[in-house]
C-alpha cells in the first residue's frame, strides 16, 4: 500500500467520524468498515438524489489526503535538513539524534543500561515536580530507533523513550493593517508561554532558555505576546525551548520549561506546539496540575486526519481549536483526545518587532487567547476548577468541534 493510499484512507475515516454525529458514532455495525467503501456508498447514494453530495465529499477527502501528505513531506524535510541533529525514533517520530531518555533511574537500572552499551549524559529532576530522569548516549553505530527498543528491553519496569521534538503550529504570513474596533478585554493574570524566546516587551517579567542558544527572538513567539497584551494579559513568563538547536522543540526542554514556570508560581501555561506522545512530557504535565497549573495547548494545523496533536491530548490539558472571523473552525485544525475551546485563528493580526502588524493563521494563536481568559479568572486565586467554570461562561457556541464554545472573538488585535 503507498503512503498516498494509507493518506487517503487515514482521511477518508477523520471524515466519515467527523460527518457522523454522536449517536451514528456509537451505533454498533457489524465487521469491519472500509473508509472508502463508506465514501463510495455514500457517493452512490448522492448520485441517486441528484449527486448533491459526493462532490463535496471528495473534495474534502482530497484536501485532508493533501493535508496528511504535506505533513509527512514537512517532517522529513526537517529531518533531511537537520545534518544530523534529528533522527527518527522508534514510532517513526523526529526525534534528538544519538539520545533515549529514561525515566525513574536508579543504580540497577543504570548499570544494565552501561551494560547495555549506554552512556550517561546527564541525570536530573524536573524542576521540584520530583520527576527523574537521565539522558543515556545511543551505543556507537545503533539507530535511535533500536536503541529505544534495546533500552526498554535492559531496563524492564522503566519507562524509556526518544527526546521527541514539537513544531509551531502557526504562522505570521503577510503585512496587515489592525482590524477597526477591536476590543480591549479588562486586563490582568500572568500567563507563562512556552515557545521560541521574546524580544523585549513591557509585559515579560522573566524568560529563560532552555535549549542551545536560548532566548533567541522567534516571529512566532513574540506574535503570541502581542496577542496576549491585546487580550489584556498583564504578566506574561516566557520560556524559549528552540534558540539555535537544530534539535530544540524537544519533549525534556518542554518538561523542563513547565517545572521552571511552576516554581515560578505561574499558573496557566500557554502551548501552541505539537508533537507526539511522550511518556516524560505527559508525567510533567500531570504534575504540574496537581499543583495547581492550568495548561492550554493548541491541537495544531495537520487537518483533522492526522495523527491527535500533543500535548493537547494529554488528560486534563485544556485543548484549544482555531475558529476565523465568521467563527467557522479552521479547515486546517488538527484534532486531539478532546476540544475544549475554540478561539480565533485567523482574520487576526499581531506586531511583531522587525516586521511591524502582521497577518496571522494558525491554532497556535488561538491557544494563548483562551489561557488570556482563563488567567484573567484565576488572578484573584480562583482554583483551576472555579476558573475553567467562568470561563464556560463566557464561551459561545458550544458543539462538537468548538468544545465548550468559542472564546475571545474580539481578541484578534495583538499590541
Amino acid at each position: 500500500m503507498t503512503l498516498r493510499t494509507i493518506a487517503i484512507r487515514a482521511a477518508a475515516a477523520a471524515l466519515v467520524l467527523a460527518l457522523s454525529g454522536p449517536g451514528e458514532a456509537q451505533l454498533a455495525l457489524p465487521g469491519r468498515i472500509d473508509p472508502l467503501d463508506t465514501l463510495e456508498r455514500v457517493g452512490d447514494t448522492a448520485r441517486n438524489v441528484g449527486e448533491r453530495v459526493v462532490d463535496p465529499l471528495a473534495s474534502a477527502a482530497q484536501g485532508a489526503a493533501d493535508r496528511l501528505d504535506s505533513r509527512v513531506a514537512r517532517l522529513q524535510r526537517f529531518v533531511a535538513g537537520s545534518r544530523g541533529a534529528v533522527e527518527w525514533d522508534d514510532r517513526h517520530e523526529p526525534a534528538r539524534a544519538g539520545e533515549v531518555l529514561l525515566l525513574d533511574p536508579d543504580a540497577q537500572s543504570l548499570a544494565r543500561a552501561q551494560k547495555a552499551g549506554f552512556v550517561s549524559l546527564e541525570q536530573g529532576t524536573i524542576g521540584d515536580l520530583g520527576i527523574a530522569y537521565a539522558r543515556l548516549a545511543v551505543p556507537r553505530g545503533q539507530s535511535l530507533a533500536a536503541a529505544v527498543k534495546a533500552l526498554r528491553a535492559a531496563v524492564p519496569g522503566h519507562e524509556v523513550s526518544a527526546d521527541t521534538i514539537h513544531f509551531e503550529s502557526g504562522a505570521a504570513t503577510r503585512a496587515a493593517r489592525a482590524p477597526a474596533g477591536a476590543t480591549q478585554l479588562p486586563r490582568g493574570g500572568t500567563v507563562g508561554v512556552i515557545d521560541g524566546g521574546v524580544a523585549g516587551s513591557d509585559r515579560v517579567v522573566a524568560q529563560k532558555g532552555f535549549a542551545a542558544g536560548a532566548p533567541h527572538a522567534s516571529q512566532h513567539a513574540s506574535a503570541i505576546v502581542s496577542l496576549l497584551k491585546g487580550a489584556g494579559t498583564a504578566r506574561i513568563v516566557a520560556a524559549d525551548v528552540y534558540g539555535t538547536d537544530p534539535a530544540g522543540g524537544g519533549a525534556l526542554a518542554i518538561a523542563r520549561a513547565i517545572g521552571w514556570m511552576t516554581g515560578q508560581g505561574v499558573r496557566t501555561i500557554s502551548i501552541s506546539l505539537v508533537g507526539p506522545a511522550n511518556p516524560l512530557l505527559a508525567r510533567t504535565i500531570a504534575a504540574a496540575r496537581g499543583r495547581g497549573a492550568v495548561v492550554v495547548a493548541a491541537v495544531g494545523n495537520d487537518g483533522p486526519a492526522a495523527p491527535p496533536a500533543y500535548p493537547a491530548s494529554y488528560p486534563g490539558v485544556v485543548a484549544v481549536t482555531g475558529v476565523d472571523g465568521r467563527g467557522r473552525v479552521l479547515i486546517e485544525a488538527g484534532r486531539a483526545s478532546h476540544i475544549d475551546y475554540a478561539a480565533p485563528g485567523a482574520d487576526m493580526t499581531a506586531t511583531i518587532p522587525g516586521k511591524g502588524r502582521t497577518s496571522l493563521r494558525g491554532t497556535s494563536f488561538a491557544a494563548p487567547l483562551a489561557a488570556a481568559r482563563i488567567a484573567a479568572r484565576m488572578a484573584g486565586g480562583a482554583a483551576p476548577a472555579e476558573a475553567l467554570k467562568g470561563v464556560d461562561g463566557e464561551a459561545r457556541g458550544a458543539s462538537r468541534r468548538t468544545g465548550r464554545g468559542v472564546l475571545c472573538m474580539d481578541c484578534r488585535t495583538g499590541i
